[in-house]
């Protein structure tokens, strides 16, 4: 199938990515400590509550909680530290009323701590590396979309049936030499490419671990909030493993 006829059968799903980037491009541009913050927030609640129900927890009590862990994250100085507090907390319910509930702690856990660590990716290293996140993992996923249509014969993995192994490397290397270009200009040469190259393989990871998290919940999406593309969680599947592994990196090479 060529890149024309790719086009036109996922028309909605184009029409819909081409919006989300244009609204991204603003807030890029706009550049607004606060502003980023919220929406930051407003797409963590919605992830937040879509992974509850991949979780099959019912209890409201904790999108509370995940409301006043976004307002504390505004106000400290190390966002991605609140949620050992949140653990701590949680397991000190748990035995204070002697009601032991594990998966309670799955959406504290995901999404939780990636949106703690994108929002600490903005806070500590600025708009220009969370780009430089954004351009890898969504070259990523695209790159692996068109290539795996293109000339995917080989499947990657079970858990995605869809994805195959040269859609996967077709999109790695292409986000790779992507990120080495944009990350050039913040870091130094080599530090760009394993950065962008390790960032890239860690989305992949992401994505299946939320396509593992669909299939067991039964679900083909994780929402329906982005027309063609699904919930809140299938759009930020790829960011939610590479956005630690990349605070990680930064933190402990640049």
């Amino acid at each position: 199938m060529n890149l024309k006829a790719l086009i036109e059968s996922n028309k909605q799903r184009v029409l819909t990515g081409l919006a989300m980037i244009a609204f991204a491009a603003v807030v890029a541009f706009l550049d607004n400590g606060f502003l980023t913050w919220a929406i930051l927030g407003v797409m963590y609640l919605f992830a937040f509550y879509e992974s509850m129900n991949l979780f099959g927890v019912k209890d409201n009590k904790l999108f509370v909680y995940a409301v006043a862990l976004w307002l504390c994250a505004y106000v400290y100085p190390n966002p991605d530290d609140l949620i050992y507090l949140m653990l701590i907390i949680s397991l000190a319910i748990m035995a204070y009323t002697k009601q032991i509930n594990y998966a309670m702690l799955a959406p504290l856990l995901y999404p939780s701590i990636p949106m703690l660590f994108m929002y600490t990716l903005y806070h500590d290293f600025g708009m220009n590396i969370l780009l430089w996140l954004v351009i890898v993992v969504a070259l990523t996923d695209t790159g692996a979309y068109f290539v795996g249509k293109s000339i995917g014969k080989t499947p990657f993995s079970p858990t995605s049936p869809n994805k195959t192994l040269e859609g996967v490397l077709g999109g790695v290397i292409i986000a790779s030499i992507a990120g080495f270009l944009v990350g050039n200009f913040f870091v130094s040469v080599w530090l760009a490419l394993f950065i962008s190259v390790i960032v890239s393989v860690t989305s992949v990871f992401g994505d299946l671990f939320e396509s593992l998290l669909k299939r067991e919940a039964d679900v083909k999406d994780s929402g329906t909030l982005f027309p063609g593309h699904g919930g809140m969680l299938d759009r930020l599947d790829g960011y939610l493993f590479s956005v630690i592994v990349m605070v990680i990196l930064l933190r402990g090479l640049a």
